[in-house]
């Protein structure tokens, strides 16, 4: 999670995946699991708490098989 010093700036939170072939037909399928855990596990939470805007928290999910980043 990146945090910004002003309120009124963007915050990120990031979550990084493994692609598992046996959990997922592609690449895009693990960004979306990413997004998900996000989602599921409240990880902007803390920032909510911290009086952040949620227009102004930004989430992304990264995908990795090998070299490929999604």
């Amino acid at each position: 999670m990146l945090i910004p010093r002003q309120k009124n700036q963007l915050a990120f939170v990031l979550e990084f995946k493994v692609y598992d072939a046996q959990e997922e037909l592609k690449l895009e399928d693990t960004v979306q699991s990413a997004l998900v855990q996000i989602e599921e596990k409240h990880y902007d939470a803390q920032l909510l708490a911290k009086g952040m805007k949620k227009e102004k928290i930004r989430h992304y999910g990264f995908a990795f098989c090998g070299k490929k980043v999604l």
